[in-house]
Order: C-alpha cells, then structure tokens, then sequence
C-alpha cells in the first residue's frame, strides 16, 4: 500500500498519454516516486487521475506528454482546475537507449523533465478560435493534396487513352479538361475499355470540382475568422489568410503563454543557433528546428513583399552589398518579420 505524504508537501505529476488511457506519475520534491496509475481517457478518468495525484499533497504541476494530441483534453481539464500544466517532449533517445521504454518509464520522465527545468512550456489551449483554423488548415492540405493527386492521374489516363478520346482532350488547359471529362455519360452496360476510360475520367474530374469546391469553402471561412480575429496581422504587407491562419494556429489560443517574442521567433525557427566555440566567435548557424510550417509562411511573406514593397528590396540590397548572399538577407528578414507577427497577434490573447 502506498504510504501518504503530508497534504502539505508538493507533488509533481507525469502522465504518458494513450489514445484510451493514461498513465500518471506522482513524484515527491526530491524526485521519488509516490506511485503510479492508470485512467482511462474520460471526463471521470480526468477527475480521477487529479483526485489521485492530490492525495500525495498540493499539486506543484503536471508534465503532459502529447498535449497536441493524445493529452489535449487532459492539459485542458488540469487548465481549468488551476492546474499548472507543462508540455513534455519525448524523452532523449539516449536516456531512452539506457533505461529502455514503457508507459511508467516514460511518465516519470515527464515529472521529471518538469522538476529539472528541462521542460517549461505552456502548452496550448485548443479552446477558441485559431483550434477552429487548426481544422479548417487541416480540410485544405488534405483537399489540395488530394487534389493534386486525382489531376494527375486525370492526365495520366488522357496520355494513354485510345486515340479519338486522347485526340479530343489533348491541348485542352485544366479548367477546360475537368468540366470536359466530368460531363461524361457511361452507359450501365457498357463495360468496354473506352467506356470505363471515361468512366474513371468522369469520377476524376468530378472528384477534383468536388474538392474545388472544399477548398473555397474553407478558405473563406479562414478569411472571415482571421479578419475578425487579427486584423493587424492580416493587414501587414504579404500576409493573407493562409499565411495568417498558420502563423496564429503556431501561436495557439494562448500567445501569451510565449512570454516573449524572441519565444515565438524560436517557435517558428526564425532565430539564429550560435555556435561560438574557441576561436570561433561572432557566428551562428541557420535555424533548422521549429515548426517549419511556420518557417515557410515567414518564407512566402518575404517572397511577396520582395516583389511588390520597395523597403523590403531595398534592405535585401544592402544586405546583399555587405556581403551577405540572398538566402541569408531572407533569412535575416524573416527574423524581423517575426517579431512584426508576434506584435500583431490577438491583442486580447497578449494583454
């Protein structure tokens, strides 16, 4: 039976999360483990697992594992009952290697990554707005790949298709190719192989207006979400639904959780890695860490504003005449644009 601590002393808390349960350490102030347990991944397993942990002593705060995912619901549970939560990563490959890995190993780690200061940060809410771009983002990539995907096989199927039909549909420019083929008609008995070539263009083709038609659904509604939501981001030169849409859903909800905008610049892995060493000084290297999703939407503001701001060729130009090359002028840019998007958040969320 596990023996009690004083209601007085501070517990910290690690949980390995599943997709049906958890797993939940609880560690003592010097490290020790009071116990551990599993609960299931409900509202009652959620009530369950902070009851449990609360019996140790006061709750210092929860290291969650996967708060993107797996332990959304849970780091919003602990959220609203004042819980601190702290995001985890996955433990280091070389403790991994040595101590090997389980649902228990892996949630003491979390508590532990939390007490060593190794991991500090707040995790995303997934309550508000920018959750709903989250979605909408996720609606587009899929229908843009997709899209991609049966276009292609569309003009796949008309370079190999028999002569009089590859003859008709050959120079034909894409819009004109889709609304062609989707107004085939296919007899119900006709089986033959000119009849299910056109068969298979017609479902290709009406496949590919049908993810159009996705597409310009979610886009809207991520233009009327992001205007509302962050005017002053949208209203920067180069930035448009899209980009705003992936730079709010790499903030969050939460954007104050980043504290600080050189946070943020981290965040999207548009601050410089210094690797000053011995006589190597004054140096760093390019920043291949952070969410490169992110890193490209910075990417495309720079493009446009490259094209069509003269401020922004002009800085590239000097940048350029001290010696600089292209591709680092850009990213020297895309630095200070980060620190323009962190300004230009949500001042609701910031405040």
């Amino acid at each position: 039976m596990t023996t009690m601590t004083s209601p007085a002393a501070l517990v910290t808390g690690g949980v390995d999360t599943h997709r049906d349960f958890h797993v939940a350490a609880a560690l003592d102030q010097l490290g020790g483990v009071l116990g551990i347990a599993q609960f299931p991944t409900t509202m009652t397993g959620y009530r369950s697992l902070l009851a449990w942990l609360a019996a140790f002593g006061q709750v210092a705060a929860v290291g969650v594992e996967g708060t993107g995912s797996y332990g959304a619901a849970l780091a919003r549970y602990l959220s609203v009952s004042e819980v601190t939560v702290v995001e985890v990563g996955r433990p280091n490959r070389q403790v991994r290697r040595r101590h090997g890995k389980t649902d228990v190993v892996d949630a003491i780690a979390a508590a532990r990554a939390v007490q060593s200061g190794e991991a500090t940060a707040t995790p995303k809410s997934h309550d508000g707005p920018v959750e709903a771009l989250r979605a909408l983002k996720m609606v587009q990539r899929s229908a843009t790949k997709a899209r991609t995907q049966a276009l292609n096989q569309l003009h796949a199927l008309v370079l190999t298709a028999p002569e009089d039909l590859r003859g008709r549909l050959h120079g034909l420019t894409t819009r004109a190719l889709i609304a062609t083929c989707a107004g085939f008609r296919v007899r119900a008995d006709d089986d033959s192989l000119p009849a299910m070539i056109r068969l298979s263009m017609r479902e290709l083709a009406q496949r590919i207006q049908l993810l159009q038609t996705q597409k310009k659904t979610v886009t809207a509604r991520m233009r009327s979400i992001t205007t509302a939501l962050a005017p002053e981001l949208v209203a920067k030169p180069g930035v448009g639904p899209d980009t705003a849409t992936t730079l709010l859903i790499t903030a969050g909800d939460n954007p104050e959780r980043l504290g600080h905008e050189k946070s943020f610049a981290a965040l999207v892995g548009a601050s410089p890695i210094p690797v000053n060493s011995g006589q190597t000084q004054n140096r760093c290297r390019l920043n291949r860490g952070g969410d490169r999703q992110a890193n490209s939407a910075l990417w495309r503001i720079v493009i446009v504003r490259m094209s069509s701001d003269q401020t922004t060729r002009d800085y590239i130009a000097r940048r350029e005449s001290e010696g600089k090359t292209k591709s680092a002028a850009i990213r020297c840019l895309k630095r200070y644009i980060a620190r323009e998007v962190y300004n230009a958040l949500p001042k609701q969320a910031t405040a």
